[in-house]
């Protein structure tokens, strides 16, 4: 038995398999080792990256046997039908047929000798981050990669982890809180992380298929359970106590249509990540953050900075990253691949091109951009509101450098120049100087300080600032380290203290410096 396709050639929806058997589904993949440790062991480090590439060959060729983990493997991550006799010997067969783990494949997919069996979803191993042995349940072929072209399947298709889902992950603070909001769980990836160290956490999804997947992955996984709500933003929790935390991996692909509820907004423009930006505020705790990742419109005649400046709410503090821009035809081009419009014929996929072209022109939308957003609700009279672009590499996970900045924020808030130069810094572990110039010159035209770890950050300084930087292990003040420099190149140590606090506080806002008590 395929899957079914109804008239118009669309793949209908199938039933989502009963939790009841999870906790046997789950002795059985780890008693074959169906585990990212188990597939590395097996499959080889080439072959397994590949499979987040959405490359499935390498893999193929590299399993030589019909033991449990093999068959795991061609079932649930290559996708294809396996004899029967093979699939009992690697899961409980008897639940795995009737609660809808498996099903009958057609008698033609596989070589002749007996019924043969097929996925019916996609269970995915997955790291969790001090090392459990997790897994993603997801509709099938909808996993690795993200949809890859996802034409004729239907509208509530739930995606696996991505790309996008572990970038979140890694972003998300965390620390130990009572209450985590999952906003848009699809198959349930940041409600599962959120259980390792919330009290409780609620996740919502406007797709019931979305919320019974969540439900399949935390069982399966073996996760304390969730809250699981129906329902669009915050109308689910909209008479809750606030939340420590709310994290979203929305639909925010700016679309002229809504064909798919994973990806398309159902709003104008970049209205779904602004609404959601707006209204946060009135359901975090004090302290608590938002993060989420947007899609937002450059549009002709208004800097993007200040088009994210405005969304941010009162009384929250916000830093907003910009990763990647695209044109609106490289925007359009990638998001017409993903939902397969480009098989469609030449007639069919100009019209839809159209489409989204004519959307963004009547908006005057010249780029996409994409990044993160974080807010923390803060009773500070000036909340510090930092938009970049940052489109360099960084060293996930990210978790701590975000809770990082916004302390460093509130040091800065709070501390005058005075009481800065008062202050004892050490240079932060990561850091290294390099020294530009022609070779054989004999001063550098320039120094910079990089950082090699978090964000991976780079600044030029002047020879104060890097000495500055070089002497900072705590020990000594800001204002005693400038009198000696000044001393040192025969400065007035008066005019130094008083045109330094400026630089000093841009190393301490990127995290190049970091206060410490004096010894």
């Amino acid at each position: 038995m395929g899957a079914v396709v109804n008239s118009e050639g669309h793949v209908l929806p199938s039933p989502v398999p009963a939790a009841d058997s999870a906790e046997r589904i789950r002795s059985a993949l780890l008693a074959a080792r169906f585990t990212p440790d188990g597939l590395l062991e097996l499959l080889g480090g080439v072959a397994y990256a590949a499979l987040a590439r959405n490359e499935t060959v390498p893999a193929r060729r590299a399993l030589q046997s019909d033991g449990p983990l093999e068959t795991l493997v061609r079932l649930f991550l290559l996708q294809r039908p396996v004899p029967e006799e093979h699939a009992g010997r690697a899961l409980p067969l008897d639940v795995a047929l009737a609660d809808g783990w498996l099903v009958p494949a057609d008698p033609g997919a596989a070589p002749p000798g007996g019924p043969v069996v097929r996925a019916a979803v996609d269970i995915r191993p997955y790291g969790g981050p001090e090392g459990e042995d997790w897994w993603i349940v997801s509709d099938i072929g909808c996993a690795v990669g993200g949809a890859a072209g996802i034409a004729g399947r239907h509208q509530d298709v739930v995606l696996g982890v991505g790309g996008a889902s572990t970038t979140l992950a890694g972003l998300t603070v965390r620390t130990p809180v009572d209450r985590v909001l999952d906003l848009g769980t699809g198959s349930g990836v940041q409600a599962l992380h959120a259980t390792r160290h919330a009290a409780e956490v609620i996740a919502t999804d406007v797709n019931p298929r979305a919320l019974a997947f969540a439900r399949l992955t935390l069982a399966l996984s073996g996760a304390p359970d969730a809250d699981l709500r129906e329902g669009s933003l915050f109308e689910p929790v909209a008479d809750e106590p606030g939340f420590d935390l709310i994290v979203s991996n929305p639909p925010l692909v700016i679309s002229p249509d809504t064909r798919f509820e994973y990806r398309d907004g159902g709003m104008q423009g970049d209205e779904l990540c602004r609404s959601l930006v707006r209204r946060a505020a009135g359901h975090l705790t004090r302290g608590g953050y938002l993060q989420l990742l947007a899609n937002w419109e450059h549009r002709e005649g208004e800097d993007w900075r200040d088009r994210l400046t405005s969304w941010v709410p009162d009384g929250c503090d916000a830093w907003i990253v910009q990763r990647d821009v695209q044109d609106v035809t490289q925007y359009a081009e990638l998001w017409l691949r993903d939902a397969g419009d480009h098989a469609l014929g030449q007639t069919a996929y100009e019209a839809r091109y159209d489409a989204w072209l004519d959307e963004f022109e009547q908006r005057s939308t010249t780029a996409v951009g994409f990044g993160w957003i974080t807010l923390r609700a803060t009773e500070a009279e000036e909340p510090s509101v930092i938009v970049e672009e940052w489109p360099h590499p960084v060293e996930q996970p990210l978790g701590d450098v975000v809770r990082a900045h916004f302390a460093r924020q509130d040091f800065l808030r709070a501390t005058d120049d005075a009481s800065l130069l008062a202050q004892h810094f050490r240079l932060a572990e990561d850091v290294v100087q390099e020294q530009v110039g022609m070779p054989g010159a004999e001063d550098p035209e320039h120094v910079v300080l990089r950082q090699n770890r978090g964000m991976r950050r780079a600044t030029q300084v002047d020879t104060v600032g890097a000495g500055f930087a070089g002497v900072c292990d705590g020990s000594l003040s800001a204002g005693r380290i400038l009198d000696a420099i000044a001393q040192l190149l025969g400065e007035d140590a008066v005019g130094l203290r008083d045109r330094t606090p400026q630089t000093i506080r841009r190393m301490v806002e990127q995290g190049f410096l970091e206060p410490v008590p004096a010894p």
